[in-house]
């Protein structure tokens, strides 16, 4: 019996085969997102915003026009599930070119937080316009209900998925 790195969150191979049922949906989740990626559907929607920003970028501005109030860096590296260093730089960029500002904590004097400027707020509108037609497009002849159990079940997805690799994170169990 072999098995997978400690660091890995991935269990242990085992002897027993997994559920057919969970081995139907790895490779449709594969197809899905080399789909997208293959289609340059965030390339599309980008340059639909007006915005020459790299992925990662527009993944910092599109964070933080999904959240409900400015954020640190940390916060934004948490939603993106990527290492603070990796935020700070791309906000530096995001900065000079007008998109984003730094606002003082009012809870920390010492810490800022990020926050779009109204350039970057519309640029991240237009982007999500642009992704959510293209959607809408593709689910056109879904009624209704499907898409209210696609979007009530990826949620349940990704936050089991991302709740599990927190605590694998935190103590090494997957």
């Amino acid at each position: 019996m072999t098995h997978e790195s400690p660091e890995s969150p991935v269990s242990p191979v085992s002897e027993n085969p997994p559920p057919t049922d969970l081995l139907a949906v790895l490779p449709r989740i594969i197809q899905f997102s080399a789909a997208v990626t293959r289609g340059r559907l965030i390339e599309h929607a980008t340059e639909a915003a007006g915005l020459a920003l790299d992925r990662p970028a527009m993944g910092v501005l599109l964070s933080l026009r999904t959240a409900d109030r400015p954020l640190r860096i940390g916060e934004i590296a948490d939603r993106m599930q990527v290492v603070g260093p990796h935020v700070t730089r791309q906000v530096q960029a995001l900065e000079k070119r007008g998109l984003v500002r730094r606002v003082a904590d009012p809870h920390d004097r010492r810490a800022s937080l990020i926050e779009p400027t109204e350039a970057g707020a519309e640029g991240a509108n237009r982007y999500v316009t642009s992704l959510l037609a293209w959607f809408a497009e593709a689910l056109t002849d879904w009624s209704p209900q499907d898409r209210d159990d696609l979007a009530r079940l990826l949620a349940r997805l990704v936050d089991d998925v991302t709740a599990r690799l927190t605590r694998f994170d935190e103590d090494g169990e997957g």
